[in-house]
């Protein structure tokens, strides 16, 4: 166990009151214990007590041994899962993860009666939500990463790129710099499609004037690197160099507001405030961001309904756009890590405007 998180979470655990709780997010537990298991349909679950007591519980296909710091209960295919389970847990309240498969909850609910579930995700995520030096460092690490490849990925535009050549290029860059595994969802669109923020590659060629979108992101020893730049195929429109330079200054001024202290809601508030200024209010469809760590999407929600206070160990995504429906979109985006006295944004290619093969 990580003893100096597990001190972290389990202060979380009684400032909410929840004497108990299970986590079997494979994120979470790998933060707390250094192991990486993903379990599929079978049950992987840490058991921890507010005093800090801990045993974790898993398949004998998960190769765990005993001998560590923890108590282990291994379970084969052959056993009920939650017989071990169900005799640790104790009565009254149990804060249940919120990614726990709720067949595994309504097993141990039929067995433990007694028990009360209640959601208990918030404090580990709590916890993870301020990065220690460790993290930081793979962070920053992970994004320099993310800054060589968009390079590599802007140079390879040709006349005739495909979104899907283009995509499977960014992987295979991702892969030549060690990243963990291929990721799902890799967002390279040309001019029209650009106005889809989460449109999946196809067999679209660009054409002069079109608008690219290159929102690269995939986990680099277990830690996400997430970026988005927007560039124009060999020319561009003055209307379309307007939504530009608007998108670009609504991620500087949120940036340039970011400190301890700030309410999330309002650095939303502030990148949006210059896009409705400039008319293209109701073309900003999404949040301006979200927190990233072991998880490429996790708190803290970097939106216009979270009223949390910036803190200083915090690291999210700063991505306004602008999306005009059969068209084209464009959309800037940084990680940005909360510093003491303000933040400092990780990712550092260019955010320049820039129209490629001239």
């Amino acid at each position: 166990m990580h003893q100096k998180r597990l001190k972290a979470v389990t202060e979380n655990m009684k400032r909410r009151g929840l004497p108990q709780i299970l986590v079997s997010s494979t994120a979470s537990v790998y933060y707390l214990t250094g192991l990486w298991i993903e379990p599929m349909e079978r049950l992987l679950v840490l058991y921890i007590r507010d005093n800090g007591e801990c045993a974790l519980f898993g398949n004998a296909l998960f190769g765990l041994t005993p001998g560590g710091d923890v108590p282990l209960y291994i379970h084969t295919d052959a056993d009920d899962p939650l017989t071990d389970l169900a005799k640790v847990v104790r009565s009254g309240v149990l804060g249940v993860d919120k990614s726990w498969p709720s067949c595994h909850l309504l097993s141990l609910m039929k067995q433990r009666p007694d028990v009360t579930p209640k959601l208990g995700s918030a404090p580990v995520d709590e916890a993870r939500m301020l990065k220690d030096e460790k993290e930081i460092k793979a962070l920053r690490s992970a994004s320099r990463i993310n800054d060589e490849v968009m390079e590599a990925s802007l140079k390879a535009v040709r006349e005739g790129a495909v979104e899907k050549e283009m995509a499977a290029f960014v992987e295979h860059q991702f892969a030549l710099h060690g990243a963990d595994r291929a990721t799902e969802g890799m967002i390279t669109s040309f001019g029209p499609n650009c106005a889809d923020p989460h449109h999946s590659p196809d067999n679209t060629l660009v054409k002069r004037g079109d608008s690219m979108v290159f929102d690269i992101y995939i986990p680099i020893q277990r830690y996400w690197c997430d970026m988005t730049r927007t560039v124009f195929f060999k020319e561009i429109s003055d209307g379309d160099r307007r939504i530009y330079e608007t998108v670009l200054k609504a991620n500087l001024a949120a940036e340039a507001m970011i400190r301890p202290g700030v309410m999330m809601c309002d650095i939303d508030r502030t990148a949006r405030q210059v896009i409705e200024d400039a008319g293209y209010g109701p073309y900003f469809t999404h949040r301006l961001g979200h927190g990233l760590g072991i998880d490429c999407h996790e708190p803290p929600d970097n939106g216009a309904s979270c009223q949390m206070l910036a803190q200083a160990g915090m690291v999210f995504s700063v991505e306004p756009g602008i999306y005009l429906p059969g068209k084209m979109g464009v959309r800037i985006e940084d990680l940005v890590l909360v510093t003491p006295d303000g933040c400092e944004v990780l990712n550092h290619y260019t955010k320049d405007l820039q129209v490629l093969c001239k």
